[in-house]
């Protein structure tokens, strides 16, 4: 039976794969696992995006902890990033966060954090959706009487986060005129009275959730509204988040977009300068750009590469002692500040740095080079997908056009991990032509893994 933890919890539509049962024993199920594993009355953060259901959610997986005797602790709408830090704040046994990330408004999603604030490791995932077969879940005690779990309302919860976001951000913003797309998610109540309390003047937009327009057509995968705003307001800088503000991507003074790669290559060089980059390393995913490899080059920044996934660049730096990574859709960690990505702090951390460079924001994002990037899907026969690296004359093609690009491209085949598809991306300096290599790259490999 396939898997239902995926690389970011449990996440479907809402009230057909994941419905308030499935809800129920998520919360249940985790509850147990969690509470063998303390060997004490398990206490557990509940927290939300703006999502219309959420409420549903929110309230079945209540239950399924409180049947089990274990406390859990409601703290409303809320960032993922704020769910980590607080299991860690308030001494809890873990964290739930009910979000769909930068999915639309029909999706939703149930991740776990351990007592650390860090994503549950595969084994314990499988542990609690072993416990969702019947055959185990008849084993799960029920509760009764006076063992019966409670839920507490947590109000303070989100001033608790501010505060603590604000102690580590470093140098004010005054002077600074700020734009925040809030993408009608979980930043919308936080983010623009937290950049306003750093003494910049913000300008918020898409702040207004109605539980359906979370992600629509504005935040960090929609930027349009947020570049025309940048050109109309005259501001310095415009931050976009996701709907659960774990995400964070950048519009410059003139429009001009300022992704993950850039924003990682600018405060890894900040804090290289400052001595605070652990071994002078910055890691990534192989999709971020080869822009910012020639950056860490000059800059005297070791790059470290993992497969495509934050779960992966976790790892990876846990693994190395490693202080800052991420990807170049802006899930970008600070691991000395949280333990997952976080919007808020690397939004501050880059308005910081460009106030202090005295610098424009556009000017800033220059000193990196983005090259043109390609991507085609190829579509095979998938039981041959895993194959292309072992085919003479798609291995030919590609080592072909890694001599031709001498350093200034790259090719990178990867298939997908869900479909019959192989993704080829290829970049270099001219868009027109690597889009007709990446073009003919691909016809190849239909023609050969079909």
């Amino acid at each position: 039976m396939e898997r239902l933890f995926g690389t970011d919890g449990v996440r479907g539509i809402a009230n057909e794969m994941l419905d308030s049962m499935l809800a129920f024993k998520l919360g249940k199920a985790g509850a147990y696992v969690l509470n063998k594993m303390a060997r004490h009355k398990p206490r557990i953060i509940v927290g939300t995006d703006t999502r219309i259901s959420c409420d549903m959610l929110e309230c079945a997986i209540m239950a399924g902890i409180c049947s089990t005797g274990a406390e859990a602790v409601c703290v409303g709408v809320i960032p993922t990033p704020a769910v980590a830090y607080l299991v860690r704040a308030l001494h809890a046994d873990a964290g739930i966060m009910i979000s769909a990330s930068h999915n639309p408004f029909e999706y939703n999603g149930i991740k776990f954090f351990n007592s650390d604030g860090f994503k549950l490791s595969d084994s314990i995932e499988d542990m609690i959706e072993k416990h969702l077969d019947p055959l185990h879940e008849i084993h799960i005690p029920k509760a009764k009487g006076e063992n019966l779990g409670r839920k507490t309302i947590m109000n303070e919860a989100s001033g608790i986060y501010s505060d603590y976001v604000k102690g580590i951000a470093g140098s004010g913003l005054d002077g600074m005129k700020i734009v925040i797309d809030c993408a009608n998610g979980a930043a919308s109540n936080i983010a623009p009275e937290l950049f306003r309390s750093m003494g910049a003047e913000v300008i918020p937009i898409n702040d207004s959730p109605d539980g359906m327009n979370i992600n629509k057509k504005c935040g960090s995968t929609h930027l349009e509204s947020l570049q025309r705003c940048m050109k109309d307001s005259k501001a310095d800088l415009g931050l976009a988040f996701d709907g659960d503000a774990d995400r964070l991507l950048a519009v410059d003074e003139k429009g001009g977009i300022i992704d993950g790669d850039i924003i990682m290559g600018l405060l890894a060089a900040e804090m290289m300068k400052s001595g605070t980059l652990a071994q002078n390393t910055l890691t990534v995913t192989v999709m971020s750009n080869i822009g910012l490899d020639r950056f860490a080059e000059k800059a005297g920044i070791k790059l470290v590469k993992t497969n495509v996934g934050d779960r992966y660049v976790l790892e990876a730096m846990l693994e190395g002692g490693y202080s800052i990574g991420g990807e170049q859709s802006g899930h970008i960690i600070l691991l000395g500040s949280n333990t997952t990505g976080d919007g808020m702090i690397v939004g501050l951390k880059l308005a910081g740095l460009i106030r202090r460079s005295g610098i424009k924001s556009s000017e800033l994002a220059k000193t990196i080079t983005i090259y043109p990037q390609v991507m085609i899907n190829a579509s095979v026969n998938d039981a041959k997908k895993n194959t292309y690296m072992y085919d003479k004359e798609i291995a030919g093609a590609c080592s072909n056009l890694k001599d031709e690009f001498a350093g200034e491209g790259r090719v990178l085949i990867r298939p997908s991990g869900t479909e019959p598809l192989v993704r080829v991306m290829i970049e270099g300096k001219d868009r027109v032509y690597i889009e007709k290599k990446a073009r003919e790259l691909a016809e190849l490999i239909e023609r050969k893994l079909s």
